[in-house]
């Protein structure tokens, strides 16, 4: 059951509720201009639900990032690559794709802070069922959050619809809500994993073995280089714990390999249940969704339109400026990427 309101301070905004715990739907911005700060703080406010004197006095917007809904949907923005960009950019310091190009590799898009995470090939055509490409991508169909295998992991992902299949075929994106699942856990596990203080050591390569064996049969993850993370965290914005899980995660450190295995699927498991999970259907070109990686998973939704439709999916992604952004990793500028 969604609800919609529009507290009496708003002048810009309606806010829909789309989960209980963690997700809404942000109409009333005019994205054909410049969102201006009064507007961005008015965004902030609907997802922190703090007040917009306080909001309004402060200078740098970007160390107070949506807490209270962990997932943002914009629709029918019909914002461009500049103005995605620009958007993404009031919320922090860009990632962007220079390691997944090296070698050589062509980058379809224009600017390489916007990661192609479509299913177009460099010609224009839809990626074809056994392009390798596709079997790259496979793992993004897994739970995960971003770049967690780097030294410095991802906060903000602002994924934009730039070309659309058809309606009914597919190409959802799930997210899970992480701090919900860690509240709902026994008492006892909560426990054991507070006292045990895990670390796990996230791979961009372990998941992409996981979601396509044959391709990377002969890659063993352990030969390259790993992101190094605390299992439980206390989620900088909200002051809640949270879970800081992903398919990324190779293993857990301290933890024979079976037992390392058995606790990661257990709380992928339990953190993915439906309860926990918002699926947002694209219904537009143009429509834009917001969330926070240091506290919600997701995942794409495959579907009938591969292989036969153009689905052209751009992500902005915004580094983490929390305490927590950088791990027990040594702060490095090297990131992985795929050959």
């Amino acid at each position: 059951m969604t609800s919609i309101s529009q507290r009496p301070e708003f002048h810009h905004i309606t806010t829909k509720e789309l989960h209980p715990t963690f997700g809404a739907e942000i109409s009333g911005i005019d994205f054909s201009k410049p969102v201006t700060k009064e507007a961005f703080a008015e965004i902030l406010a609907a997802i922190k639900k703090v007040g917009l004197t306080y909001l309004y006095s402060l200078d740098m917007y970007a160390n107070h990032l949506p807490d209270q809904y962990g997932v943002c949907v914009f629709r029918n923005t019909g914002l461009d690559d500049a103005g995605h960009i620009a958007f993404a950019a009031q919320f922090g310091e860009l990632d962007d794709v220079t390691p997944y190009i090296a070698g050589g590799r062509a980058h379809r898009l224009s600017d390489v802070r916007l990661f192609d995470v479509g299913n177009i090939d460099l010609d224009g055509g839809v990626f074809a069922l056994d392009n390798v490409r596709r079997e790259w991508n496979k793992g993004n169909g897994l739970f995960h959050v971003d770049s967690s295998f780097n030294p410095r992991r991802a906060g903000y992902s602002l994924l934009r619809a730039a070309e659309l299949p058809p309606t009914g075929l597919g190409g959802e994106t799930e997210f899970a809500d992480s701090r919900s699942a860690f509240d709902d856990l026994e008492p006892h596990l909560q426990d054991h994993l507070r006292d045990q203080n895990f670390i796990a050591a996230h791979s961009l390569w372990h998941s992409r073995k996981l979601a396509s064996p044959s391709t990377f049969a002969d890659v063993n993850p352990d030969e390259y280089p790993m992101g190094r993370h605390r299992l439980v965290q206390t989620h900088e914005g909200s002051g809640r714990e949270t879970l800081y899980l992903a398919a990324h995660i190779h293993h857990i450190e301290g933890l024979e390999t079976d037992v390392s295995r058995a606790l990661v699927e257990r709380l992928l498991a339990h953190a993915t249940q439906a309860s926990y999970v918002l699926r947002v259907g694209w219904e537009n070109v143009g429509d834009l969704v917001l969330w926070d990686n240091t506290s919600v998973m997701h995942r794409a939704v495959g579907g009938e339109f591969e292989g036969r439709f153009r689905r052209d999916m751009r992500r902005a992604t915004v580094h983490d400026g929390s305490l927590a952004a950088w791990g027990l990793n040594e702060r490095s500028e090297i990131r992985q990427g795929l050959p």
